[in-house]
C-alpha cells in the first residue's frame, strides 16, 4: 500500500464522533521520550500539570518549565512544572493565577496539554484564550532516519482574540543525573542560508564540564549535550533560574543575555531560557511557536562487535556529519515528521479500535513512545543496529527476553527495526565472544555496556533465550516473506522503494531511501515477493549454524526443563514449567521451517519430527488431570498458569486449520473399465513450496482443544484488575495478558481488555506505565515489588493487532471459527 494512500484511508476515519479523544487517564504520560536518555514523562498526570515537575523515567524530576502572561492585566500563569516557585509573591508589578486545564490527549507520538485564560476586562465580549502544549516525539515507522534522531518537539498553539506571553525553560538536570555536578553552556544563533531554505535558529549547548563517557548516575547519562534551539524571533536568555521567570513575570520577555558564569546544576540554579509574545488581537487570534529538544552523544555504546570491543556512532550520522546539520534538518522536518507520525497514530487507531475497543486504542497509544524509548539506534546505513536497555528493572544491555515480549510492537510497526534488535547478539555470537551452546541472556550487565559475558555467567534461563530467539528468528522470517501488500506484517514493510540487488545488497541494509508522497528520506520496503525470499535466505544463511546451535540444546533440554529461570524471573527458579517447555518445544517448530527456506530437507525434517513428538508428550505432561487446564509445572497439581507462549503458535502460522486451507491435493489415475483390482498405490503426493519459499504447513501443531480449555479456564480465574500470572500470586503481566488473550475467546479478550483498561484507569503505581502490577486492591506494584516501569515490553499490548496481520491476515480471523465451533 503505498504511503498516500495510508494517508488518506487514516484521514477519512473517524472514530468516537469525528473527535480525538483520549478515554484513558493514566498516571503518568510521556512528553518527550525518544531513547532512554532522553526521556522525561509527566508525573501526577491526573492532575494540573503545574503540581509538580516533569520527570525523568527513574522519578527524579527534570527542570522544564512553562509560563504564560497576559500583558493587559499583569497576570503570569503556570503551565508546566513549578517555575511558579521562583516568584516573588510579594511583588506587585504581578500577579499570580491559575489557568483553567481543559486536560490531556495523546496519541502514539503526541501529548497535547490544554489550557484557558480568561479574557481582561476590557475584552468583556472576548472568548477565553486556549493555549496547547504539543509534545511531539513523532513514531515514524516508514522513516528510520527520523526515528534515528535523538530530538523532539515542543510546539506552543495559541488562539484568541487578546495578546498573551510565553516563557518556556529547561535546568542541567537533562544532562546529568548528579545535582551537584558542574555544566557548561554556550549558546549559538545561526543565520538564514542564501537560498531560504533553512530559517535562523537559536540553540542553547548543556553539557558536563567532564563528561564521563559510558556512565550513568541514577540511570541518567554522564556524557552527551542538551540542545534547545528556537527559532530566532524568540527573546532568549540563561541565567538564574528565579531571576529569569521574575523577569519574565513582570515584563513578558527576556532580555537576549547569556550569563557567563559556569558552575553547578542547582548552584544559583542556571536554566535556558525563551519567550515568544503573541500578539493574537491584530492577528487573526492563531499563532504558534516551534521548539525542539536534543540529547546528543557521540559515541552511543560500547559494543563487543565480531571487530572487538567498538565505539558505536549513532545511526544518524550516516545521513548527517555534524551536529548543526542534524538540529537544522530535524527544525525544519517538523511539517513531515508531523505528517508521517500522524499517519502511524491515525493507522494505529483504526487498526486498535477494529480490534478492540476506543480503550484499546489508549492503550497502544500510550505503549508505542515507551517500547521505542528504551532504543537507540547506531552503526551504519549498510549496516544498522538498535541497541536495547531493560529499564528499571536491571539495566541489562539487549536483554532477549525483554526484547521478546516488545516484538509484536515492532512486527506491527517496522520489522526492520526487530531485525536491528537481533542483529547484535547475533554478531556477538556468531564472533564465538561467548562460550555457551544456549543463547545468551544480554549483552551486558548495564547499559550502554554492550561488553558481552565471555565468562559465561550471565543469568541463567537458557530454554527461555533459545525458544525466543528461535520463535522471533522466524517471525522475521514470516515479515519478509509475504505476497501481496495486503499479506504484509506491517502495512508499512510496503513503503519505499522496491528494488534488490542480493549480489551487493545487504538483507538489512538502509540505502535505498527515496521520497514517497512528496516526503524524503522514506525506507524500502521491507521484503515482499521474490526480494523479501532473497532478504530472509541471506539474513539466515549467515547465521544459520547458530540458530540450529540453539536448537539442539531445546531439543536435549526443552521437553523437561531442569531448575532454571524463565522470563519472570521475579518470581524465581522452577523447574519443569509447562509454559517454559512450550516455548522450547515451538522453538524447536520454528527452526524446521529456517531449515525448510534455506533447503535443509533433512534438518527441517528431523526437527518438525522431533517437535511434533515433544508436543504430543507436552500435553500429556503438562494439562491438568481433569484436561481443563495447563499447571504451572508438570508435577505440581492443582496449579495453573497462563500460557502466553500458546501466543507463538498462532503468530507463526502454525495453526493451518485456522489461517489457511491446508488440504494436499488429491493425485487421480485412469483406470481401464473391469480392472480396478490392478488400481495402483497412490504414493503420498509432496507439498511444493510456494512463492514464499516454504513448504505449506499441513496440520495443526497444537491442538485446537487447548486454546479453548486455556480461554475458559482464564474466565474462571479472573480477578479484579486482570489475568494473574499464575496460581502462585495475584500480580500480573500486562504483556502476558495481552498475548493469551489475543489467542483466546471474543469475550475472555474483552474481558481483559476491559480489566486492564480499568487498571490504568484507577491504578495507584506512580511511574510510566509499569507491566508488572497487582491484580486486587488498588492495582498498585506487587507488595514487596519488584517495580517495573517504563519498559519496552509493553510492546506486547500490541499482540491483537499483529496477529491480525499474521499469516497473510488470517490469522485472528481464523481463532475467531475456532471458539465458534464451540
Amino acid at each position: 500500500m503505498h504511503l498516500s494512500a495510508l494517508l488518506a484511508l487514516a484521514a477519512s476515519a473517524l472514530l468516537v464522533n469525528g473527535e480525538e479523544t483520549s478515554n484513558i487517564k493514566p498516571p503518568v504520560l510521556p512528553l518527550i521520550v525518544r531513547n532512554p536518555y532522553l526521556s522525561t514523562w509527566l508525573g501526577n498526570a491526573r492532575k494540573e500539570p503545574w503540581h509538580k515537575w516533569p520527570m525523568f523515567w527513574t522519578g527524579n524530576e527534570v527542570g522544564f518549565g512553562v509560563l504564560a502572561s497576559l500583558p493587559d492585566t499583569n497576570t503570569v500563569y503556570p503551565l508546566l512544572g513549578r517555575p511558579h516557585d521562583s516568584l516573588d509573591k510579594e511583588d506587585e508589578a504581578y500577579k499570580l493565577a491559575y489557568p483553567d486545564y481543559r486536560g490531556a490527549t495523546y496519541d502514539a507520538s503526541t501529548t497535547n496539554l490544554t489550557y484557558t485564560l480568561p479574557a481582561p476586562s476590557k475584552f468583556p465580549d472576548v472568548d477565553e484564550l486556549e493555549i496547547i502544549l504539543s509534545f511531539l516525539s513523532p513514531v515514524t515507522p516508514s522513516s528510520t532516519l527520523r526515528q534515528s534522531i535523538p530530538a523532539a518537539y515542543v510546539k506552543v498553539y495559541v488562539k484568541g482574540a487578546f495578546d498573551v506571553n510565553l516563557y518556556i525553560d529547561v535546568n542541567g538536570q537533562w544532562v546529568s543525573g548528579n545535582r551537584g555536578n558542574k555544566i557548561v553552556w554556550e549558546f549559538q544563533e545561526n543565520e538564514a542560508t542564501p537560498d531560504e531554505e533553512t530559517e535562523p535558529l537559536k540553540t542553547f549547548k548543556v553539557r558536563r564540564e567532564v563528561e564521563q563517557i559510558f556512565t550513568e548516575s541514577w540511570d541518567q547519562p554522564e556524557w552527551g549535550q542538551l540542545h534547545f534551539t528556537a527559532s530566532s524571533d524568540v527573546r532568549h536568555e540563561c541565567g538564574t533560574s528565579a531571576l529569569l521567570r521574575q523577569r519574565f513575570a513582570r515584563t513578558g520577555t527576556l532580555q537576549n543575555e547569556v550569563d557567563t558564569e559556569f558552575r553547578g546544576i542547582m548552584e544559583e540554579e542556571p536554566v535556558f531560557a525563551f519567550a515568544k509574545s503573541f500578539q493574537l488581537e491584530n492577528s487573526g487570534g492563531k499563532a504558534s511557536a516551534l521548539f525542539t529538544l536534543a540529547h546528543i552523544q557521540d559515541p552511543v555504546v560500547q559494543f563487543a562487535s565480531a571487530r572487538g570491543l567498538t565505539l558505536m556512532r549513532p545511526l544518524w550520522k550516516s545521513w548527517f556529519h555534524t551536529d548543526d546539520a542534524l538540529l537544522t534538518y530535524h527544525y525544519g522536518d517538523f511539517a513531515n515528521a508531523e505528517s508521517l507520525a500522524r499517519n502511524y497514530s491515525d493507522q494505529l487507531r483504526i487498526d486498535a479500535y477494529k480490534s478492540g475497543s476506543s480503550k484499546y486504542v489508549d492503550i497502544v497509544a500510550l505503549s508505542a513512545r515507551q517500547a521505542l524509548g528504551a532504543t537507540s539506534f547506531s552503526g551504519t546505513a549498510e549496516s544498522p543496529l538498535l541497541f536495547l536497555k531493560e529499564i528499571s528493572s536491571n539495566g541489562n544491555c539487549q536483554t532477549v527476553d525483554v526484547i521478546f515480549p516488545a516484538f509484536p510492537f515492532f512486527l506491527y510497526t517496522n520489522p526492520r527495526w526487530a531485525a536491528y534488535l537481533l542483529q547484535p547478539l547475533i554478531e556477538h555470537q556468531l564472533s564465538g565472544q561467548y562460550p555457551n551452546k544456549y543463547s545468551m541472556h544480554d549483552l551486558g550487565t548495564h547499559f550502554p555496556n554492550q561488553t558481552g559475558h565471555a565468562d559465561g555467567r550471565d543469568e541463567y534461563m537458557p530454554v527461555e533465550e533459545c525458544g525466543d530467539m528461535l520463535i522471533m528468528g522466524l517471525a522475521l522470517v514470516n515479515s519478509m516473506t509475504y505476497g501481496t501488500d495486503e499479506e504484509a506484517q506491517s502495512v508499512w514493510s510496503t513503503v519505499g522503494d522496491r528494488g534488490y540487488d542480493a549480489s551487493k545488497d545487504k538483507p538489512l541494509q538502509l540505502s535505498r531511501l527515496g521520497m514517497h508522497a512528496g516526503i524524503g528520506e522514506i525506507d524500502d520496503t521491507w521484503g515482499g515477493g521474490a526480494k523479501g525470499v532473497k532478504q530472509a535466505k541471506e539474513w539466515l544463511e549467515e547465521s544459520y549454524g547458530l540458530w540450529k546451535q540453539w536448537t539442539s540444546y531445546l531439543v536435549e533440554f526443552s521437553l523437561e526443563p531442569h531448575n532454571q529461570l524463565s522470563t519472570d524471573d521475579f518470581a524465581g527458579w522452577l523447574a519443569l514449567q509447562t509454559n517454559l517447555a512450550l516455548k522450547g518445544i515451538i522453538g524447536i517448530k520454528a527452526m524446521s521451517e529456517l531449515a525448510d527456506i534455506l533447503g535443509k530437507d533433512d534438518d527441517a525434517k528431523n526437527f518438525r519430527n522431533i517437535s511434533d513428538t515433544y508436543i504430543t508428550r507436552w500435553q500429556e505432561l503438562g494439562i491438568s488431570r481433569d484436561g481443563s487446564h495447563a499447571k504451572l509445572a508438570y508435577d505440581w497439581y492443582g496449579s495453573w498458569t497462563t500460557l502466553y507462549s500458546l501466543y507463538a503458535d498462532a503468530l507463526l502460522c502454525f495453526h493451518p486449520s485456522i489461517t489457511h486451507n491446508a488440504s494436499t491435493p488429491s493425485v487421480e489415475y485412469a483406470q481401464p473399465e473391469g480392472h480396478e483390482h490392478q488400481r495402483p498405490l497412490k504414493p503420498q503426493p509432496q507439498p511444493q513450496k510456494g512463492s514464499n519459499g516454504r513448504t505449506p504447513i499441513t496440520k495443526d501443531f497444537i491442538p485446537s482443544k487447548i486454546y479453548k480449555i486455556q480461554s475458559s479456564w482464564y474466565a474462571a480465574v479472573m480477578q479484579k484488575y486482570g489475568l494473574p500470572l499464575d496460581s502462585r500470586h495475584l500480580y500480573t503481566k500486562s504483556d502476558w495478558e495481552f498475548e493469551a488473550a489475543a489467542v483466546a475467546s471474543e469475550e475472555v479478550r474483552s474481558d481483559i481488555l476491559d480489566r486492564v483498561a480499568t487498571w490504568l484507569n484507577e491504578t495507584t503505581s506512580d511511574r510510566a506505565f509499569t507491566d508488572l502490577y497487582y491484580t486486587e486492591g488498588e492495582g498498585g506494584f506487587p507488595p514487596g515489588g519488584p517495580n517495573f516501569f517504563a519498559r519496552p515490553v509493553v510492546g506486547g499490548h500490541f499482540a491483537f493487532l499483529t496477529l491480525e496481520r499474521a499469516c497473510g491476515g488470517r490469522a485472528r480471523e481464523g481463532l475467531k471459527a475456532v471458539f465458534d465451533k464451540e
